[in-house]
C-alpha cells in the first residue's frame, strides 16, 4: 500500500535520512522504532507532507504523493499533544475535518456518533477537552483522525505523555481499534516495549538508515546486529571470535570466559576467525546457588554484584570470576515471600547452547 523508495533528507551537513526504502502492506500496524535523532519522525513528516525529501519517492497505492499537499493526502496524523481545539466540544472537534470538506449536517452527526462509538466514548460529545482524562483525549484525537476513514493513519509517539498504567490500557485499545477498523497504522516510538506489544512489523532505525525490518518476536529473538540486540530490550553482549563451525553448531571463544558452543544462526555467513558477539537475553540464563551441570549448557560461577527488584521479576547482575558482569533474570513466582540472593552471595549461572544468538555486525 505504501512504498518508500530511496528517500533521503538532509539538513545542511546532517543526514536525517539516507536512501531509506520500505514497503508497508494494507491493514498493517507498522512501527518505526529507534533512538532520538535516528530519522523516524522525519520520515513520518515526509509521508504526511509536512516536509519534502531531497531525493527518492513516496507512493500510496502505486501513485506518487510527493507533489500533493498534506490536506490532499488520504491520511491523518496524530501527535503526542493530541492537538484538540480547547474551545470546541468533543463532537465539534471530531466534526471539524468533515466540515472542512463540506459534509452536510445530518451526515456529520451520524459519522461523529459512529466515531465516538468506535473509541467507546459515546456520551462525551458535549464535553470539552479540558474535562477529559489523558486517555480520553487520546481516544478523541483518534476518533477525529478516523472520522473520514483515511487510507493511512500516522501516529507520532501518541502515548508518551500518559502514565505507565494508562499507556498499557491504551496500547490494548489501539490494537483492538486497528484490528476492527482495518486502517493501516504507521506508528513512531522510541519505546521498545510499546513497539513489541503493538506491531505486526517493526523497522529499527539508526542514524538515518533502516537496520532491520521484522516481526517483533524475530527482532527480539534473532537480531541481525549488536545494535539491534542492545536496543531491543535487555541483552548481554559477549564479544568473541569464531573458532570452528560444525554442521549446525559454532564454537566461539568468548573474551575472558573460554570456548562455548552455540547454534549456527540462519541466513548468516559464519566462518572461523570472524569477530562476533553472542547476544544472550537475561531470561535465558539460569541462576541458582548450585546448578547441575548439563552437557548442553555453558556453566560459570560468580557472585551477585547488584540486584533490581521489579515486582514480578528480579534482575541480578552477576560478577563472574574474570570480572565480567552478566545480567540474569529470575521470576518471583514461588508462593509466599520471595527469597532473594543478596549482594556478595556466591551463585552459579548457566545457559543452553540454543539460548544465545550469534551476530557478526
Amino acid at each position: 500500500m505504501l512504498e518508500i523508495k530511496a528517500v533521503s533528507r538532509y539538513f545542511d551537513s546532517f543526514t536525517a535520512l539516507d536512501s531509506v526504502s520500505l514497503s508497508i502492506a494494507a491493514g498493517e500496524f507498522f512501527t518505526l522504532l529507534g533512538p532520538s535523532g535516528c530519522g523516524k519522525t522525519t520520515l513520518l513528516r515526509l509521508i504526511a507532507g509536512f516536509d519534502q525529501p531531497d531525493g527518492g519517492d513516496i507512493l500510496l497505492d502505486g501513485r506518487s504523493i510527493i507533489a500533493a499537499p498534506p490536506e490532499r493526502r488520504p491520511l491523518h496524523t496524530i501527535f503526542q499533544n493530541y492537538a484538540l481545539f480547547p474551545h470546541m466540544t468533543v463532537a465539534d472537534n471530531i466534526a471539524f475535518p468533515l466540515r472542512m470538506v463540506g459534509c452536510d449536517k445530518q451526515e456529520i452527526e451520524q459519522r461523529v456518533a459512529a466515531a465516538l462509538d468506535d473509541v467507546s466514548l459515546p456520551d462525551k460529545g458535549k464535553q470539552y477537552p479540558d474535562a477529559l482524562s489523558g486517555g480520553q483525549k487520546q481516544r478523541i484525537a483518534i476518533a477525529r483522525a478516523l472520522v473520514n476513514r483515511p487510507r493511512l493513519l500516522l501516529l507520532d509517539e501518541p502515548l508518551s505523555a500518559l502514565d505507565a498504567k494508562l499507556r498499557e490500557q491504551m496500547q490494548l485499545e489501539l490494537i483492538k481499534l486497528q484490528s476492527e477498523i482495518g486502517i493501516t497504522f504507521v506508528y513512531v516510538t522510541h519505546d521498545q516495549g510499546e513497539a513489541l506489544a503493538l506491531s505486526h512489523r517493526i523497522a529499527v532505525m539508526d542514524r538515518g538508515a533502516i537496520v532491520q525490518v521484522d516481526e517483533p518476536s524475530r527482532l527480539y529473538g534473532f537480531p541481525n546486529s549488536r545494535f539491534v540486540a542492545d536496543f531491543i530490550g535487555q541483552c548481554n553482549l559477549l564479544a568473541g571470535r569464531v573458532e570452528q563451525v560444525q554442521d549446525d553448531r559454532v564454537l566461539v571463544a568468548l573474551e575472558g570466559l573460554g570456548t562455548v558452543s552455540t547454534v549456527l544462526p540462519p541466513d548468516v555467513v559464519i566462518e572461523a576467525g570472524m569477530s562476533c558477539t553472542l547476544t544472550l537475553r537475561p531470561e535465558k540464563i539460569r541462576i541458582s546457588k548450585t546448578l547441575t551441570q548439563d552437557e548442553g549448557e555453558a556453566h560459570f560461577t560468580g557472585a551477585v554484584h547488584d540486584m533490581l527488584y521489579l515486582g514480578d521479576v528480579t534482575v541480578y547482575k552477576v560478577e563472574l570470576a574474570n570480572g565480567m558482569l552478566l545480567e540474569a533474570l529470575l521470576a518471583n513466582s514461588d508462593a509466599g515471600r520471595v527469597r532473594f540472593f543478596e549482594v556478595g552471595d556466591p551463585v552459579e549461572v548457566a545457559w543452553g547452547f540454543a539460548a544465545g544468538h550469534l551476530v557478526t555486525a
